[in-house]
């Protein structure tokens, strides 16, 4: 179902020629590989983190309370280059783990 939503409403942004387009989406629910953005958990408990402690790129001059994002391995690496896609650099930032994370399994060759 949000699979569904996301589609739709990225449908219009499609049609775009002129400009590029910029993709902010809230994730609700469990995270999944390929969609990305920031994440609402709501009463759930805290999902598993890439860091311990919250990166932000531009301290702000009250404090705000931090965002949990789901963004592939290589933005969180780079955060400083990706933050404005997500419009987070002023935001303490959480990075929500998933299976994109984890190392790749090297497949073991069947011997005849």
């Amino acid at each position: 179902m949000d699979r569904i939503r996301i589609a739709l409403w990225l449908l219009p942004s499609s049609f775009a020629l002129a400009a590029p387009a910029e993709v902010n989406v809230i994730v609700q629910g469990q995270v999944a590989p390929g969609v990305y953005g920031r994440v609402e958990i709501g009463n759930a408990p805290p999902p598993l983190l890439v860091y311990e402690q919250p990166v932000t790129i531009v301290r702000p001059a009250t404090p705000v309370a931090p965002i949990y994002m789901h963004v592939p391995p290589g933005h969180a690496r780079n955060w400083k280059k990706h933050c404005k896609k997500y419009e987070a650099c002023g935001r303490p930032v959480y990075f929500v783990k998933s299976a994109e994370y984890e190392p790749k399994k090297k497949k073991k060759k069947k011997e005849d």
